[in-house]
């Protein structure tokens, strides 16, 4: 790497000195667990930890999100008032008990931090300490971007239509996520299609109802969407590419009341997941095509629908050669690693690549002493982090804001 590519500041040094105050910070947020676009307690303690900077804070009027503005005090960069470039740190938890035994462990029953968001949250918070403390020395804009409702909830849309991604419009954008399943303080990432489109199929199938000892007087739709699961499958297998992959899988099947009853509907419901606009739209066409039509063949109806869900998260090849250059200058020379592929599970981030280019990256926080590819994954009762590991995501944040406001994407 060049020198005049290298940062400026020893980020790695400040981010420790944050350190702290962020593992309160994490703690604090992941006793106190929310779910969903609504997340007060954990927006208060947010904006507390941010109390006495000098911020723009503005709320989002859907969720109990906000942006928190930077404006750097030293000339420079690209036109009369620099780049501008938003970090992002989700803050709502999912709604699962938790099991790991610490000592700051879910106090709200059916909630838990099992995701990590205290901790996107908590680093995000130091990281605009940290760069705070540093105002006079950038020459741009930086926009922290607090948001509640990723599991799901499309929180960052919600946020994006209230017009907060315009109060200071980013020119990149940029985001990190732990994993338990990589080894501590390593970036995971690649250029491309980072994570899926999520889309939940829909479809109740319309018999006719009655006695279980006389079929034949009735229109039984059981069989009937079994066959349809059986050719949604065969479809995947023999009508997708490999090259441009889906995921569709059936999660439910609801019906009937009792032994001897047919009912007079099944209920079925799932998830696609995508790579591709093309291969999700030819997925949603085929999922209603074959429901349809193998009801029909069957003296049934089939009811339809789709719930748009997350769009592909989509890396930036240049923002990812940037998280690329500074993970090596913080974590070393292994401290990056190239994602083989990309994962199916999706992410609302995706929401505002779509409007700016930018990247997001996996930071491994295995707990010293485990094994990553066995310990409790995200989503998991019993997922636990190596806190020492946020200092790095701090310092991976402050580097990115200030390598991008002094060379943009070059």
């Amino acid at each position: 790497m060049t020198a005049t590519l290298a940062t400026r500041t020893d980020w790695s040094a400040l981010g420790a000195e944050q350190l702290a105050d962020t593992i309160a910070l994490r703690r604090a947020i992941h006793a106190e667990p929310e779910v969903g676009l609504h997340c007060p307690r954990t927006t208060e303690k947010a904006k507390a930890a941010l109390a006495g900077l000098p911020l723009e804070i503005h709320d989002s009027t859907s969720t109990t999100g906000f942006v928190a503005i930077l404006r750097g005090g030293r000339a420079g960069g690209a036109g009369s008032n620099g780049r501008t470039v938003l970090l992002r740190g989700d803050m709502d938890a999912l709604p699962m008990e938790e099991e790991t035994g610490l000592p700051f462990a879910s106090t709200i029953p059916g909630a838990m931090h099992a995701c990590g968001h205290d901790a996107h949250t908590a680093m995000l918070a130091g990281a605009a300490k940290a760069l705070c403390a540093r105002r006079d020395e950038l020459s741009g804009t930086i926009v922290f971007m607090f948001q509640p409702g990723e599991e799901g909830h499309h929180g960052a849309r919600w946020m994006i239509e209230d017009g907060l991604l315009d109060v200071a419009r980013p020119e990149a954008a940029f985001a990190l996520h732990i994993s338990p399943n990589a080894p501590a303080g390593v970036f995971v990432s690649r250029e491309g299609a980072l994570l899926a489109s999520t889309d939940t199929v829909l479809a109740t199938i319309k018999g006719r109802g009655g006695h279980a000892a006389m079929p034949h007087e009735c229109v039984d739709p059981i069989p009937v969407a079994c066959a349809i699961v059986t050719a949604l499958q065969a479809h995947v297998a023999r009508r997708v590419p490999v090259a441009d992959p889906a995921v569709l899988t059936i999660t439910q099947i609801h019906a009937g009341s009792s032994h001897n009853i047919i009912p007079s509907e099944v209920k079925l419901m799932g998830t696609l997941r995508t790579l591709s606009p093309t291969t999700r739209e030819a997925m949603r066409a085929a999922f209603r095509q074959i429901c349809e039509n193998i009801a029909a063949a069957h003296d049934c109806t089939a009811e339809v629908s789709i719930d748009e869900g997350y769009p592909v998260t989509m890396n930036d090849p240049r923002a990812t050669g940037l998280m690329r250059g500074l993970a090596t200058e913080i974590s070393g020379e292994h401290g990056w690693s190239v994602m083989p592929a990309p994962m199916m599970g999706g992410e609302d981030f995706s929401y505002v690549l779509r409007e700016v280019p930018g990247a997001m990256a996996f930071i491994g926080v295995a707990p010293e002493g485990t094994d990553p590819r066995t310990n409790p994954p995200l989503h998991n009762t019993r997922m636990t982090i190596d806190e020492s590991v946020m200092a790095k995501g701090i310092a991976m944040h402050c580097a990115i804001a200030e390598r991008f406001l002094e060379n943009g994407l070059d």
